[in-house]
Order: structure tokens, then C-alpha cells, then sequence
């Protein structure tokens, strides 16, 4: 758990339906930008992840600008590369399933929601929930730290990134 407010680890996400009873990791950031500025930086995830790109987007840059359409969202669509759209509630979340062979051949079957919480006229929060499988052998069992380890680091570099980018976006900056 990293950033997230014990009241956030009861709200319904929606992978609690698709993958109920998995081990649950969280992460979670202050948004100083108003909910649906904060959810239309997050439908950028479409395009890219947002995180290290160095290593997340083969050194490419995340875009910066907004880029039109992404916020017209429906399951099945492709994010982030190996994810898959899979429900979403319009304004207030959206969840991923790996669904790519390699990414589910590397990380497992893991399905990912990231909820909006409004908590002021520009203020929200943003918290994601990973669901993650039992490890499939020892080799998964050993290696489940290091994954969980890496995520932090790389999610909370997205979250971060999303989080600066909202407020630019609502302060009319990007």
C-alpha cells in the first residue's frame, strides 16, 4: 500500500467483481485539479503509460497534450499495450486486464482499477487497486516481491506524472 487512505481500501473498484478474493495492492495520490480533469488526463492512458518511459514506452515521451478521442471509451479496447479495457464507470473509474500473451506470460493474470474520489471543487483523489493471482509455482512465489517492488516504483511514478499533468491541464499550463 503506498499513499492510500485506509477509508480507500473499502471502495468498490471495479476488478473486485471480475477477480474477487485476490491479494489487493494499493496506491493512491492527492489530484489538485477537479475530477473530470483528473479522469480525462487519466483516459491517456490509452496512449501511453505515463510512467518511466524509458523503460514503460521504449524511450518515447508520454504525451504531454491531450490527445483527442481517448476519453470515448469501451471495453475491448487496447491500453497501455498489454492491457485491455474491461469496465469502466464514465468520470469515476476505469479497469484493465492483461490480456497481451507476454504481459500475461510475464506478470500473471492481473487486473487493475483506478477510482476517482471527488473531494472538493478542484481537489480529488486518485487510487488504484492491482488484483493479483495466487503465484503459479515457487518461481512466481519467489519473484512476486520483486514484481509488487517494481509496480511501486512504476506506478507511482504514473500516478505522480497523471496527478501534475491534471493540474497543468485544469490551470490551463499544457
Amino acid at each position: 500500500m503506498w499513499g492510500t487512505r485506509p477509508e480507500e481500501t473499502a471502495l468498490a473498484f471495479g476488478g473486485d467483481a471480475v477477480v474477487p478474493g485476490r491479494a489487493a495492492y494499493y496506491r493512491a495520490v492527492d489530484v489538485h485539479a477537479p475530477a473530470p480533469v483528473a479522469f480525462r488526463r487519466l483516459c491517456q492512458l490509452r496512449v501511453a503509460p505515463y510512467s518511466y518511459d524509458w523503460i514503460d514506452n521504449r524511450g518515447r515521451r508520454s504525451p504531454r497534450a491531450l490527445t483527442p478521442g481517448v476519453e470515448d471509451l469501451a471495453t475491448g479496447q487496447r491500453w497501455m499495450t498489454i492491457f485491455t479495457l474491461i469496465a469502466f464507470v464514465p468520470g469515476e473509474q476505469l479497469t484493465f486486464r492483461i490480456t497481451r500473451r507476454d504481459g500475461r506470460a510475464l506478470f500473471g493474470d492481473i487486473v487493475v482499477t483506478y477510482v476517482l474520489r471527488e473531494l472538493g471543487p478542484r481537489h480529488c483523489r486518485l487510487v488504484a487497486k492491482l488484483h493479483l493471482p495466487e503465484p503459479r509455482g515457487l518461481l512466481e512465489a519467489a519473484t512476486r516481491p520483486l514484481l509488487c517492488a517494481g509496480d511501486l516504483v512504476m506506478m507511482r511514478r504514473q500516478l505522480l506524472n497523471l496527478a501534475a499533468l491534471a493540474r497543468e491541464d485544469d490551470q490551463g499550463q499544457v
